[in-house]
């Protein structure tokens, strides 16, 4: 697993480089270029094919590892700042696991007080 973690930042980093882009646009252009030589043949077309379908696939998946180690982090902050802070309501601490229905019922409680916290402001 730490292997895995740390093959993914490394690479998350590495490809999400303007370099790697260039490298990649640079794949296409050769690609490109030697079309003629193949004569434009179903093997040519197959060769950029099958590569571009392999990187999506290995991708997605380092993508999704970096989305979601970025939204832990996210999470961590966001649970301290509520635990740092004296009125702030704790139960929010813990809400990764709740229900979807308990999730929409506070989602819910949240919007009422935005509301009201609206009408109060265009009182004054």
């Amino acid at each position: 697993m730490k292997l895995f973690v740390r093959f993914a930042r490394s690479m998350s980093r590495m490809l999400g480089h303007p370099i790697a882009f260039g490298v990649a646009v640079l794949v296409i252009v050769v690609w490109v270029m030697t079309g003629p030589l193949f004569h434009f043949s179903d093997t040519w077309q197959l060769v950029i094919n099958t590569g571009t379908t392999i990187v999506t696939f290995l991708m997605v998946f380092l993508i999704q590892n970096s989305q979601n180690r970025d939204s832990e982090a996210v999470q961590l902050k966001l649970d301290e700042l509520i635990r740092a802070l004296k009125t702030a309501d704790n139960s929010l601490l813990d809400t990764d696991n709740l229900t979807e229905k308990d999730f929409r019922l506070l989602q819910a409680r949240y919007i009422h007080l935005a509301e009201v916290a609206e009408k109060k402001l265009r009182k004054d």
